[in-house]
């Protein structure tokens, strides 16, 4: 018997899209080391949807965003010692 995954059945929306996007930036090992991603929005999407994802990342704690001159995004972040 065949079944489907949810991932084929349900395309991804353009916010996710964006999402998985900046995720893969955050996530590379040059910006784990640096704890510091450069990010800018595409041409393709949508404003709205990019001030929505940098407010998401902004209300965690310990995390830094500086917005450049040319467009882009700085993101910094502290990981907390553990006791």
């Amino acid at each position: 018997m065949a079944t489907t995954s949810s991932a084929t059945s349900n395309p991804l929306g353009s916010y996710e899209r964006l999402g998985l996007r900046v995720q893969k930036i955050i996530n590379s090992p040059t910006a784990q080391k640096a704890k510091a991603a450069l990010i800018f929005r595409l041409p393709d999407e949508p404003v709205e949807e990019w001030e929505r994802l940098l407010e998401e990342i902004a209300e965690n704690d310990n995390v830094t965003l500086a917005y450049r001159d040319d467009g882009g995004v700085q993101i910094f972040w502290v990981v907390p010692k553990e006791d």
